[in-house]
Order: structure tokens, then C-alpha cells, then sequence
């Protein structure tokens, strides 16, 4: 239900106001609830009535003193709203006489100046922000490159990236999502990079969106992205400049919400979410290194517990002699089988894991530590687990957290349960069955219409410099393929490869 009558949305196309001071608070109070903080504060000069109207907690005091008050005590013998306009000391300035504009843009933590007797006012985007200086990024930590992160303030974003791509060809959209508690969403690429039709997805998506209110960029994602039934996040979210950055020179789009300190970046693959901006500051072969290293540890968490739930249960033939005389003295007193012994480790880690996350940093590092080390050691001397499942179960959570996205990251812990499952049931051939549906599911699987797990599928050798490895610089002549950018070359093939001379 929307907060205004019918009567009341009739009045739309008619003027703000009733040329009176206090006809124009009637119609004001008709469309909006209770409010105590909404002030009506009228300024006198020259035995003229100003009316300044705004709510008290949205506004920057200082700035409405300062560049509207004393400008309005001021003002000339003879004036009206075209000098009003003049006089006072703000850069964003509407003049307007529609009454459902009015309220909109009070909400949003404007100031409506009215003469009183004028046929309209004007409004003053004086706005008091109210968000934190950029930060060092929480989320996504890194040891080489920038520290700096996005805030809540959509303005200071916008500043962080037009500061990192000095480009005129940078573009911003501006949107209004929302039709109770409007967020300001801009939507941000380089147009002689991004494909048109990813921008023009994007922008449609956002245009068909009908909610009454967006919390966060998270959120919005979630609203936009091509599959909601699937575990896997197709529309990476991240708090660093630099990240997005990367990716609006790659050809990518990103999109800037309001009151959000992330920023939504697509098309994003199944392999972006495994890359991180540290790959870009390191050079090639140490970036290399810790990709492989990420893929082996995620394969490893996915595959770790699964595997030895099915050898213990179906196949010890496949255990070395030597070593199954020791797994055969380490279960010797657990009275579970295999698969419920490690849904039960795989529980208490998640246990851990939620709420070290929830505690205060120093208390849940501390819990986190103390509770693995006494727990683990508990239940092995009280024959409810053995060493080797609690040695599996620690290098399968580290896997998991390896991957510098958060979100993907959490879908790696939760496809592993059901894979845990199937291999108690069914052995080597459940875990088959499960690796082999998720496959056909990321095949399936989109982002902004884009293949996901390009690009293994469709095959394009010339993207997994991007990717799976990381070339040097001097081989990285052309952006993305998957991306389809506009602009396909990075450096002057002729300059690329040329070889270095010493100035003697």
C-alpha cells in the first residue's frame, strides 16, 4: 500500500502549495505521518515570511545556517523564489512546485524554501551524510596494494573510482529503486569498453525492479541476478576501489548503491571469485602460484571428507597396508559409522566458524582456537571422532576459507554436506554423481546472461591468462574476451613484446 491516498496522488499535477504559509503545512501534514522531527521554521525580512521546511535528523545544521538562514535574513527589499535561488550558498538547487516532489526529495534530507505568496519554492540538497571516512577493507584483506575501501556514502564512492580512472568515457546512470524508502543506485562503466549489451541487461533489470525498499547492494543483487535457486553467487560484491577498478577496465560493469559499502561487479564467472587484486600486485609467477594453490585447496574442501566417508564405508581396498593398520587403531573406539562421525566434526566447525564471526574479534579469535583445540581433543579421547577425520576436517575448512570471496567461499562448505551424504550411501560412485551434477549446474548457470563458467565453457584459451594463471604483464595485449569489450586492446602489440634496452 502506498503511504498516499487517492485523493492526495490527485494532487500531484497540481501546484505544491496554497500561497499561505499554513494552507501549505496542511497539505505538507496530509502527506506525511507523524513526524516530530519535521520542522517548519519561517525566516522574516522585510516583513516577508520564508518558510523553511525539513526534517531535523536528515539535514546538516551547520550548512542550514550558514548558507540558507543568513542568506535568507539578508535578502533584498523586493525578492522572490529567481533570487532566492541566487542568494542562497548551495550547489544543488531544484525549483519546484509539484507537492508529491517535495516530500520525496524531504525524505532524502532536502530543505524546501517558500516564499510565502509565490507560485513555488525551491529545494536545497543539504543532506547530512553521516557515514565514515574510507577505511581499511575488512572483508577482503590484503597484504600488497591499496588498503582503501568503499563507505557508505555513495558520493565518497563515486569520488574513489572517478580518483582511480581518470577517463572522460567513465559513465554514471543515476536510478531511484524503491516506491516507499527510495536508494539512489548509479550504475557505472566505460563506454568504449563495456559491451552495450551487459549495460543494457543491467539497466533493464534495474528498471523492472518493483519493491518498496533496497537495504543494501547485497540485496540487490539478489534481486537482479539470473538464478535465485542456485548456491552459487553470480554477482560478485566487493569493498575495494581497486577490484572494481580492474574490472571497468576489463569491460565489466558495476553498480553503486546508497548506504552500501559494496559495490556490485558483472558479469562475474565461476573463476572471478577465486581472483584476487593481490594477484595484480605480485608478480606473475608468485600470483600463479597462489590461484593453483586456491583451486587445489577449494577442490580439496569439497572432495577431503567425502573421499574418506567412502573408503572407510566401500572401499578400504584402496587404503595402503600401511597406513590402514593405523586408521584401524584410531577407530577402534568410535562406536559411529564414517558418514554421521564427520557430519558431526563438519557440524561443530560450523559451529565455531558462526559464532567466531558473531563474537567480538579478540573474544572469537580466542574462541575460535581454544574451542577447536579442547573440543577436537574431547571428542577423540571420548571415542566420538579420530585423529585422522579431525586432521581431514581441519585442512578441508582451511580449502574453504582460502577463497577470497566470502560468498562463494560459504557455497563451497554448504554443496559439501550432500556430497558427505552421497558418499555414504553410495561410495565412490555418490561422490561421482554429485561432481557430476554440479557440473551440469554450473554449465547451466548464467550471470547477466553470460556463461559462468566461461571461460573453460565455452573454451577460450585467450581468457586464461585472466584466470586460472597470470601472464606477464607484457602478454596481456588484449582485455577479456568473455567480457566482449568494446575496446579489445590493452598495449600496442608492437610495444608489447619489445625487448628492453640498457641506456648506456
Amino acid at each position: 500500500m502506498s503511504r498516499r491516498t487517492k485523493a492526495a496522488e490527485h494532487k500531484d499535477h497540481k501546484a505544491a502549495h496554497s500561497f499561505e504559509i499554513e494552507g501549505f503545512k496542511q497539505e505538507i501534514l496530509s502527506h506525511i505521518g507523524r513526524s516530530d522531527d519535521l520542522i517548519f521554521r519561517i525566516v522574516t525580512s522585510h516583513n516577508q515570511h520564508i518558510l523553511i521546511l525539513f526534517f531535523e535528523d536528515l539535514v546538516d545544521a551547520r550548512v542550514l545556517n550558514e548558507c540558507i538562514v543568513r542568506p535568507l535574513e539578508q535578502m533584498p527589499e523586493e525578492f522572490d523564489a529567481e533570487t532566492i535561488s541566487n542568494k542562497v550558498q548551495i550547489a544543488g538547487i531544484t525549483r519546484t512546485n509539484q507537492l508529491i516532489e517535495v516530500v520525496d526529495q524531504l525524505v532524502d534530507g532536502a530543505a524546501y524554501v517558500f516564499k510565502e505568496f509565490d507560485t513555488y519554492g525551491i529545494l536545497c540538497d543539504i543532506e547530512d551524510k553521516g557515514s565514515r571516512e574510507p577505511e581499511k577493507a575488512e572483508t577482503e584483506s590484503l597484504v600488497f596494494g591499496p588498503k582503501i575501501s568503499f563507505t557508505e556514502s555513495i558520493s565518497k564512492n563515486l569520488n574513489l573510482v572517478r580518483s582511480n580512472i581518470s577517463d572522460p568515457n567513465l559513465c554514471v546512470e543515476t536510478f531511484m529503486i524503491g516506491s516507499r524508502s527510495k536508494r539512489k543506485v548509479q550504475l557505472v562503466y566505460i563506454q568504449d569498453i563495456a559491451d552495450e549489451e551487459n549495460v543494457n541487461t543491467f539497466r533493464q533489470r534495474i528498471n523492472d525492479l518493483d519493491v518498496d525498499s533496497i537495504i543494501d547492494s547485497t540485496v540487490l543483487s539478489q534481486l537482479i541476478e539470473d538464478d535465485s535457486w542456485t548456491v552459487f553467487p553470480q554477482l560478485m560484491t566487493t569493498e575495494l576501489p581497486d577490484r572494481l577498478t580492474v574490472s571497468l577496465l576489463h569491460g565489466k560493469v558495476g553498480l553503486l548503491v546508497d548506504r552500501s559499502p559494496t559495490v556490485i561487479i558483472a558479469p562475474s564467472t565461476f573463476m572471478n571469485f577465486f581472483e584476487s587484486t593481490e594477484d595484480i600486485y605480485m608478480r606473475w609467477n608468485m600470483g600463479t602460484f597462489l590461484r593453483i594453490i586456491r583451486f587445489i585447496a577449494i577442490f580439496f574442501s569439497v572432495l577431503l571428507t567425502p573421499a574418506y566417508v567412502a573408503v572407510l564405508t566401500y572401499h578400504y581396498e584402496v587404503i595402503p597396508s600401511a597406513l590402514l593398520v593405523s586408521l584401524g587403531q584410531s577407530r577402534s573406539n568410535v562406536p559411529f559409522p564414517p558418514v554421521f562421525e564427520a557430519f558431526l566434526l563438519e557440524f561443530v566447525i560450523e559451529l565455531l566458524r558462526e559464532a567466531g564471526a558473531r563474537l567480538p574479534t579478540k573474544v572469537g579469535q580466542t574462541m575460535g582456537i581454544v574451542g577447536g583445540i579442547v573440543i577436537g581433543q574431547a571428542a577423540v579421547d571420548a571415542g566420538f571422532t579420530s585423529n585422522i577425520l579431525i586432521i581431514i576436517i581441519a585442512i578441508s575448512a582451511l580449502g574453504s576459507f582460502t577463497a577470497p570471496s566470502y560468498a562463494i567461499g560459504t557455497a563451497v562448505r554448504m554443496i559439501r554436506f550432500p556430497i558427505i551424504l552421497m558418499a555414504g550411501l553410495y561410495g565412490g560412485v555418490g561422490i561421482m554423481f554429485c561432481f557430476c551434477f554440479m557440473i551440469i549446474h554450473l554449465l547451466k548457470v548464467t550471470t547477466l546472461g553470460r556463461p559462468y563458467l566461461s571461460p573453460i565453457y565455452p573454451f577460450r584459451f585467450a581468457d586464461w591468462k585472466y584466470s586460472l594463471f597470470r601472464s606477464p604483464y607484457q602478454y596481456l595485449v588484449n582485455r577479456p574476451v568473455s567480457n566482449r569489450p568494446g575496446d579489445a586492446s590493452r598495449i600496442p602489440k608492437n610495444k608489447a613484446k619489445k625487448k628492453k634496452e640498457v641506456d648506456e
